[in-house]
């Protein structure tokens, strides 16, 4: 399968590295066992996650198993891959039911895997892909998980501290 295949995007990661194009959609936290919140505006604290999220807090369904692991301090997923799962799935998850974090638009998450980038003045580091989970498929839809394999996103460390906000663009 080719790259443009799975990352049909106008704007992708190169775009991104050219032009400073892809951008943060929308931003979502959760505290535990509570639906996401959708927020303008964020502080993320470099090494720690997002100031108000259940995994900030130690309360993630997986933070036990995560604890000082820098992967669940912030994760992404681009509006166009929850689109095109809306589309073939005849389904309508809205943006924050995937429980990512951070919603892009028009970047190349997997590009981003062992990557330095910015958001703004924040500077972060691409870990792994963030792969759905069969916890996630049980909550949100059965289909989530042969689906969104190699497109539910990016788990990245913060590495630098200080506040995301909606509109932000990425940079390399």
């Amino acid at each position: 399968m080719s790259r443009e295949m799975i990352y049909p995007y106008k704007n992708s990661v190169e775009s991104v590295r050219r032009n400073s194009m892809g951008k943060i959609l929308k931003i979502f936290i959760a505290a535990k066992g509570k639906p996401p919140t959708q927020k303008i505006n964020v502080d993320v604290i470099a090494n720690r996650g997002i100031v108000g999220d259940r995994y900030y807090s130690g309360e993630g369904t997986f933070s036990t198993k995560l604890k000082g692991n820098p992967k669940s301090e912030i994760t992404f997923i681009a509006c166009e891959e929850i689109d095109k799962f809306n589309a073939s799935q005849e389904a309508n998850l809205s943006y924050g039911e995937l429980r990512r974090n951070i919603i892009t638009q028009a970047v190349d998450l997997n590009a981003l895997v062992g990557k330095r980038f910015k958001i703004g003045d924040i500077e972060f580091e691409g870990i792994e892909t963030c792969e759905p989970c069969a916890h996630l498929a049980s909550t949100v839809h059965p289909k989530v998980l042969p689906h969104l394999v190699n497109r539910a996103g990016l788990r990245a460390a913060i590495l630098s501290s200080g506040e995301l906000k909606t509109g932000t663009e990425f940079s390399l």
